[in-house]
């Protein structure tokens, strides 16, 4: 599905990505960790095209078609989403609005405003998220966890063929972060989409159960292994052992 060949790139003047090279493969759920400053978030931004990032050399291919020029609304159209790890606030722009914006901008088949309220409310209730939460601003006032819930909200809408997911785990509290996870694989189940998610811990990981843990330190993927075991150690040691 997606193919990342010996990335590297920099931000004003400073390498960050240092010869990133991995395969996201069709309908499988991959996890991205690694401690802060490690470039989880920048990878993140130039899968999807932030022109405030230069590649200085290397490629990204979707279904071997080389993306690493196209500009944020090209790669979306071609079904890449990301749903963001501060999502911006925007006054006066209520989510139905926005949300139906987006969607009609990607589909060739527009809905009208009942149509597309129809399918906004039946994903709101996947998410258990009250209808009133529909007419509120984008993201002003939220809290950390509705902040992620809007997000995964856009997700399910969108429905995209690639998803990279930055620290969606973050500011949930328990109950949240199973709602989340069980729509994320019930939308992986239902229509095969590609799945990246970027952590620090595995507590959502025990809910999605990758098929693949890559580890990120100091702009480079050090270490990838197939399912949780590498994610549950982690857990429990930390990256130091890793960094040897």
């Amino acid at each position: 599905m997606i193919e990342i060949k010996n990335l590297h790139v920099d931000f004003k003047g400073k390498e960050i990505l240092k010869g990133i090279n991995m395969k996201l493969e069709k309908g499988k759920v991959h996890a991205l960790m690694g401690p802060n400053g490690s470039g989880k978030s920048t990878l993140a931004h130039v899968l999807m095209g932030d022109q405030k990032f230069n590649v200085d050399s290397g490629e990204i291919l979707l279904n071997g078609k080389n993306i690493t020029k196209l500009s944020v609304d090209e790669r979306s159209k071609l079904g890449i989403f990301l749903s963001f790890q501060n999502p911006v606030e925007i006054e006066g722009v209520k989510i139905s609005s926005f949300f139906r914006q987006a969607y009609n901008s990607l589909h060739e088949k527009k809905l009208s405003f009942l149509e597309f309220q129809e399918l906004l409310e039946k994903k709101a209730d996947e998410l258990k998220i009250q209808r009133e939460f529909l007419s509120r601003y984008l993201n002003r006032g939220f809290s950390g966890g509705e902040k992620k819930k809007s997000e995964i909200l856009q997700l399910l809408v969108l429905n995209p063929k690639v998803a990279i997911l930055d620290e969606v785990d973050s500011g949930t509290d328990v109950d949240a972060l199973k709602e989340v996870a069980n729509a994320i694989n019930k939308i992986i189940k239902s229509t095969g989409m590609t799945l990246l998610i970027i952590t620090h811990y595995n507590r959502i990981l025990k809910y999605l159960k990758p098929d693949k843990v890559f580890v990120m330190i100091n702009g480079k993927v050090i270490r990838e292994e197939d399912g949780i075991d590498l994610a549950n150690e982690i857990d429990k040691k930390g990256y130091e052992w890793l960094k040897k």
